[in-house]
């Protein structure tokens, strides 16, 4: 069965005659609703009457005729156009190259409407401006001129005249807008303006020129090649052409299609997509009208009615052939048009079939818009995964007749894996198109447990996290198996946490960081309890598992605590509770307390510092690296000398039988005792540059009396071991300026050569010498300054100043009128006042 848009019907046949056969042929036709009008070559009028079917409709496969009246013209001329006027019950007629006007029905002349002379062709159009009125344009056959009638109950009466270059050979009207066709071009016109553009050129006889209206602002032209012109009444064109219009005879539109009539045949070509879908066969056929419901086509003895096939009977046969781009086309085409009550139902059937079609042909992208176009059920595309389908939550019956389910079996089963992968990624790709929309609303946890079995099944872990991470309406009794099975441990304790089963959650990921489970797609598991409990609100149940997580790995488990949000911090003498048995966690959250906290607290301070103590020792038995040992030492020192919170007795005590010399002299400079701490570096710590740094650290903030104190007091020290004369000559050399030589030469000892410290005695000497010579170069220097002044005021003193009253001050403009004023070197004149904002 071939696809048809119009139903041919013979509904008349003018009775033969031999010998008046060629006068009497039809010409032209007109219809309006059941009346049809003949114009012969013997100038006479014949009316038609279709008849009604008994339902009182017309009966598309049985339409007939039967004669009505019958009005002869004249002998002179055939009649070439007949058009009905039906708002004044007028049929015009055009023969002899003038129009007549008669009766719809008893097809009398019209007696006050007097013949046009000298028309060549004419068309009726209503008015835009208004409903009720009719106009009507005349091509004259002896000037090059159109003009615009306007068609009265009594008369007609001349609007206006437009002057053409060229005779009209046809046109059409639509609304203000004329296209003209001439021997050689087509032209668009302005009727209300009387402008014309030229649209192009062409090189057709006059029999097959060819000028229609298609639809509102639009019209069809035989153009050059024989391409079929959609033109706006814009000029210009937003369709392709039709292709290939050969021998053209007439054409005209019913939308949505436009039929040419050829020597033998009249062609049905889509105004949609331009491709012709039918072709009849009409042998001798002249011309042919549109009329509301198909078209009416003539020849010189007979009449055939071609009626629209029901758009809904069209788009059902196009789907029948398995033409689903083309029914689709043709269903959103005509909405506007022609609605259908049953637009969105068929639309949303022909876009699901359309799919399944591209589909099973691998198309993915196509099949899934027409998929979401067509609001198909996802469920209808699991199923025909076997292996997903078994996600599905409750039992779903299929609206998919079995050769499809079969065939989408067949398809995913029996091709090879790469094809099969390629399915696969399909139903992942709509499936997230899908989800969360109107579309899936009713089967939530049917598309998101397919999607977890199908991210299993592709191993995409990336996208499985991000599904069970997120929020999701994963089926739990269907789900935790195939995760189980497919060791996704690390996704399952996922899932549990976003459907709020955080307990069993941290205890899956526990089983992998024990190494119960293995999820080969899980590198830290642990790490990412820690961030769980961290941010997590429930109290209780971060105390569950805070022992674990700390005893697993002290240094990361303490975030626990150290990194939860601010207005969220846990006790912290609770913490410090559960913290004493793991000596590192307990330094690191200390150190939390102290430096994110700012706690002041003497004891948090005091057990830091012994905190760092204990774990100095510790690394300096053996059990760490040189470089944390420094770390370390270099923290403790850091408090020891920052913090002003600690109990010195109490740090000191577990210090005090230590080898942390350094660190005890923080302490005892701490208590005040500098010179016990000296003594303690110099003599037990061995470390005279640490001895220097301790006075350079314990002097900072203070002046430089107190740092010249504790420099002399490591003198002292270093004086009272001979071992150290190396030392203290270096001390003396490196800090001059808080060693006078006068007292430095009455505290060295008597015993040392002059060689020996000559040195420091040459470097005072010069030391003591630039700076008396800078004293006298910077009070010279002084003194020029002054006598410099002293010039600048003699010639100030010196000079006339001319002083009348009239005299404004050179700052404020404002008059001098006391007796005291300034003058500068330029010799502008201003008030004292004013000198300091003159720069003076």
């Amino acid at each position: 069965m071939y696809f048809r848009a119009f139903s041919q019907t013979h509904i008349y046949e003018k009775p033969a005659d031999s010998k008046e056969k060629s006068r009497t042929s039809i010409q032209c036709i007109e219809c309006y609703e059941r009346n049809i009008y003949t114009g012969s070559r013997d100038a006479t009028v014949q009316h038609l009457i279709l008849t009604i079917s008994t339902n009182g409709t017309l009966s598309a496969g049985q339409r007939r005729t039967r004669e009505g009246m019958a009005r002869k013209l004249g002998s002179s001329s055939p009649i070439t156009q007949l058009r009905t006027v039906p708002l004044y019950n007028y049929l015009l007629v055009l023969w002899d190259r003038s129009i007549t006007a008669l009766n719809m029905l008893s097809l009398e002349p019209v007696p006050a409407l007097k013949k046009i002379q000298q028309v060549s062709l004419f068309e009726v159009y209503n008015a835009l401006d208004q409903a009720l009125r009719v106009e009507m344009v005349t091509s004259s056959s002896s000037r090059k001129l159109i003009r615009i009638h306007r068609v009265g109950v009594e008369s007609w009466e001349v609007l206006k005249e437009v002057t053409m270059q060229q005779s009209p050979l046809a046109f059409a009207v639509d609304g203000t807008s004329l296209c003209v066709a001439t021997s050689d071009r087509y032209l668009l016109c302005d009727l209300q303006t009387g402008n014309s553009e030229e649209l192009f050129p062409h090189s057709h006889s006059r029999q097959h020129i060819v000028v229609t209206s298609v639809e509102q602002g639009e019209f069809l032209l035989h153009g050059p090649e024989n391409l079929g012109m959609f033109v706006l009444k814009t000029g210009i064109c937003q369709r392709p052409p039709l292709l290939c219009l050969q021998d053209v005879l007439a054409a005209t539109a019913c939308f949505p299609y436009v039929l040419i009539l050829q020597p033998q045949t009249l062609s049905v070509y889509s105004v949609l997509d331009q491709k012709q879908k039918q072709s009849v066969s009409v042998m001798g056929a002249k011309g042919l009208i549109s009329t509301p419901d198909g078209v009416l086509v003539f020849t010189e003895r007979d009449i055939f009615s071609l009626a629209l096939v029901p758009l809904e009977e069209q788009i059902h046969s196009l789907v029948g052939h398995e033409r689903l781009e083309e029914a689709l086309m043709l269903l959103d085409g005509v909405q506007s048009h022609r609605p259908l009550d049953s637009y969105k139902e068929l639309q949303k059937a022909i876009a699901c079939l359309a799919g399944f079609a591209h589909f099973y042909q691998g198309e993915f992208s196509e099949a899934r818009d027409l998929f979401i176009k067509g609001e198909l059920d996802p469920r209808e595309i699991i199923c025909l995964y076997p292996d997903v389908k078994l996600c599905l939550c409750e039992d779903f019956q299929s609206g998919l007749d079995q050769v499809n389910k079969s065939r989408g079996l067949q398809v995913l089963c029996n091709q090879g894996t790469k094809s099969s992968n390629h399915y696969l990624a399909f139903l992942g790709e709509f499936l997230r198109a899908v989800r969360g929309t109107q579309q899936a609303l009713k089967c939530n946890k049917d598309v998101d447990s397919a999607l977890l079995r199908l991210y299993v099944t592709l191993m995409d872990t990336e996208m499985l996290q991000e599904l069970v991470a997120s929020s999701n309406d994963c089926c739990i009794d269907h789900c935790v198996p195939v995760l189980e099975e497919n060791s996704r441990y690390f996704a399952l304790g996922s899932l549990y946490e976003s459907n709020g089963m955080l307990d069993d959650a941290i205890k899956t990921w526990m089983s992998v960081t024990d190494g119960i489970n293995e999820d080969p797609t899980c590198s830290d598991a642990y790490g990412h309890i820690v961030r769980t409990l961290s941010q997590l609100r429930n109290s209780e149940m971060v105390w569950t598992f805070a022992e674990w997580t700390v005893q697993t790995n002290q240094k990361i488990g303490v975030h626990i605590f150290t990194k939860r949000p601010p207005d969220d911090q846990f006790e912290v003498d609770d913490v410090l509770v559960v913290l004493e048995t793991f000596p590192q966690a307990l330094l690191l959250y200390l150190e939390f307390l102290i430096y994110k906290l700012n706690s002041k607290e003497e004891r948090h301070h005091s057990s830091l510092a012994l905190a760092y103590v204990s774990h100095s020792l510790s690394e300096e038995g053996g059990t760490g690296t040189g470089s944390g040992v420094r770390e370390t030492r270099g923290k403790l020192q850091q408090l020891l000398w920052e913090s002003k919170h600690y109990n010195v007795s109490t740090v000191y005590e577990s210090l005090k039988s230590t080898s942390l010399h350094s660190e005890k002299a923080i302490v005892l400079g701490r208590s005040g005792k500098h010179s016990e701490a000296l003594q303690l570096l110099v003599d037990e710590a061995r470390d005279p540059e640490g001895a220097e740094v301790y006075c350079d650290r314990a002097s900072q903030g203070r002046d430089s009396s107190f740092r010249q104190a504790l420099l002399l007091t490591l003198l002292k020290i270093y004086l009272n071991s001979e071992e150290l004369t190396g030392t203290t000559i270096d001390l003396l050399n490196k800090h001059l300026q808080v060693f006078p030589l006068e007292d430095m030469m009455q505290l060295l000892p008597d015993s040392w050569s002059v060689q020996l410290v000559s040195p420091f005695i040459v470097s005072s000497l010069r030391g003591t010498f630039h700076r008396r010579q800078m004293v006298k170069l910077e009070k010279a220097l002084a003194q020029a300054e002054l006598f410099r002044h002293k010039v600048i005021w003699i010639q100030a003193s010196k000079t006339m100043c001319r002083m009348n009253k009239d005299q404004t001050c050179s700052v404020c403009t404002k008059g001098l009128t006391e007796p005291p004023f300034a003058s500068n070197l330029q010799g502008e004149l201003m008030h004292v006042c004013c000198t300091g904002s003159s720069g003076f």
